[in-house]
């Protein structure tokens, strides 16, 4: 039988489990707690890492000329791995003004038009713009089009950052995408792959992200490049109207003509700035010569 020796080791044993319990179970919340916090500090810098451009806004409506953003270049020099595209470019565009970039093969145009949108920095100089209200539009061959993405999603990225990385699309994405692919005369293509699309067709659903984006500023690298006349001559309407809305509106261009046809302001570069402002004053034969065009349609001599 056990004695009252035995019965009080017991009692001395289930308090020590009780404590060991106790102490094990504050230990479990302390980790616990470390874990969330960790979980929160980690969400806290992917967040800030990849997800940077979130910047939940309501629908802007009214004149966008109160939010076109200013944006110039002083003695900017800037290019890739070390070697510079273009140097000590100086040049300013107005809060809603409508430019065109023009220059020979290698003079820049893109880099300059990186740079602006911030997606390249650059060697020196000092660069003013509004990060969050820009718009970039690159040339299609800088998207991998084989990504398994349809264009209704794809257009729908144009509100990227009203629900960023780590949250659901926004319930009117999907309807404001399907308007804008309407608008650029893409009716019913939503569920398409982008790799069915022709290059003018994607030309268009490029378009439609724009409008999804809803920037004061657009920048776009070669927009008509490789489309048929009845595309292109769509795409400078929707630009005018932009413009007309107050939009800053920054264009790299090949066509001349073009131009001086649609175009108020010119940006003339060779690596430099050749010369810059109304498109009558920079695109004398003096200055396209001075940055090896032709007068005819923006192709070197």
């Amino acid at each position: 039988m056990d004695g009252p020796e035995d019965g009080v080791i017991e009692s001395n044993r289930s308090v020590h489990r009780a404590a060991v319990t106790r102490r094990a179970a504050a230990a479990r919340r302390r980790v616990e707690a470390r874990l969330r916090a960790g979980t929160v500090w980690a969400r806290a810098v992917l967040q800030h890492h990849f997800d940077g451009g979130y910047a939940p806004v309501s629908s802007r409506q009214g004149d966008v000329r109160h939010r076109a953003p200013a944006l110039a270049l002083f003695q900017i020099t800037a290019g890739y791995h070390g070697s510079p595209a273009i140097e000590n470019v100086t040049v300013e565009f107005p809060p809603g003004s409508m430019t065109a970039v023009i220059g020979p093969n290698g003079a820049g145009k893109t880099t300059l038009l990186k740079t602006l949108a911030g997606i390249l920095q650059p060697h020196n100089g000092k660069l003013t713009r509004a990060a969050r209200d820009i718009a970039y539009l690159p040339q299609s061959d800088e998207i991998d089009r084989s990504f398994p993405v349809s264009v209704g999603e794809f257009v729908a990225l144009g509100r990227w950052r009203q629900f960023g990385v780590f949250r659901p699309a926004a319930g009117e994405a999907g309807d404001a995408a399907a308007a804008a692919l309407d608008a650029v005369g893409l009716v019913g293509a939503a569920a398409r792959p982008i790799s069915a699309l022709s290059l003018g067709q994607f030309r268009r659903v490029l378009f439609a992200r724009l409008m999804l984006q809803d920037a004061g500023a657009l920048l776009l690298d070669e927009p008509f490049a490789a489309v048929d006349a009845v595309t292109t001559v769509d795409l400078i309407r929707r630009l005018s109207d932009w413009h007309r809305d107050g939009r800053t509106i920054i264009a790299v261009l090949h066509d001349i003509d073009q131009v001086r046809a649609h175009f108020p302001r010119v940006v003339l570069l060779a690596r430099q700035c050749i010369a810059a402002g109304d498109t009558a004053e920079v695109l004398t034969a003096e200055n396209l010569a001075r940055a090896g065009l032709t007068s005819r349609d923006g192709s070197a001599p």
